[in-house]
């Protein structure tokens, strides 16, 4: 199995890349966060690299971290989600965005990812929501003790309905509130939680 690439990026295009390592190409699929971190062709480059082997082919998938390649193999538990639509949606959501999309219960988030429909979103943020704490998917889960996930009461709860009320997204808000909430401590209220959310968003 290929774990990572070392070598010489020959050509990028979309979401496929060729590394040669050696003389010899690699063809590597990935998420376009990653090709847009891509050095330029002829440039030195180093990929994690997770592969797919099946009857029929071989596929690697190109990571410039290791939280987008966690994610990914976290991804494709889910039934539905394969390796093209788990790129799609790491294309769309880095992986701190990602945890707090799921976190949220954000599936108007998840869904903007091409091949991503309403009922796929839903299952997606529903069966990962126990696997987005920290010992699982690593620090990008770092989310604050005093954020309130949906369904929970308490400031930082009322804060982010909110933000939602006046109109920004619920992955946004939680984001917002998450940052609010860590900086403020324990004891905020909801109107210093409030006021510091919409801080974050202004800036």
């Amino acid at each position: 199995m290929i774990a990572s690439l070392t070598g010489t990026l020959a050509a990028a295009e979309a979401d496929q890349a060729i590394v040669d390592v050696g003389g010899v190409g690699y063809l590597v699929f990935a998420s376009r966060r990653t090709m847009e971190g891509l050095p330029p062709v002829g440039e030195a480059v180093r990929l994690h690299v997770e592969t797919h082997v099946r009857e029929d082919h071989i596929h690697l998938y190109g990571f410039l971290d290791e939280d987008e390649r966690r994610w990914f193999r976290t991804l494709t538990t889910v039934q539905g989600v394969g390796a093209r639509v788990a790129l799609a949606i790491l294309s769309v959501l880095a992986p701190e965005a990602l945890v707090r999309a799921i976190i949220a219960q954000d599936r108007t988030a998840v869904a903007r990812a091409e091949g991503v429909g309403p009922k796929l979103a839903t299952r997606i943020v529903s069966e990962l929501k126990d696997k987005a704490g920290e010992a699982a998917l690593g620090p990008v889960a770092r989310i604050g003790p005093a954020a309130a996930a949906p369904g929970e009461i308490g400031p930082t709860a009322d804060a982010v309905s909110a933000l939602i009320n006046l109109g920004y997204g619920r992955s946004e808000a939680f984001g917002a509130i998450a940052d609010a909430a860590r900086a403020a401590g324990a004891g905020a209220s909801v109107e210093a939680l409030v006021k510091a959310g919409l801080q974050e968003l202004g800036a």
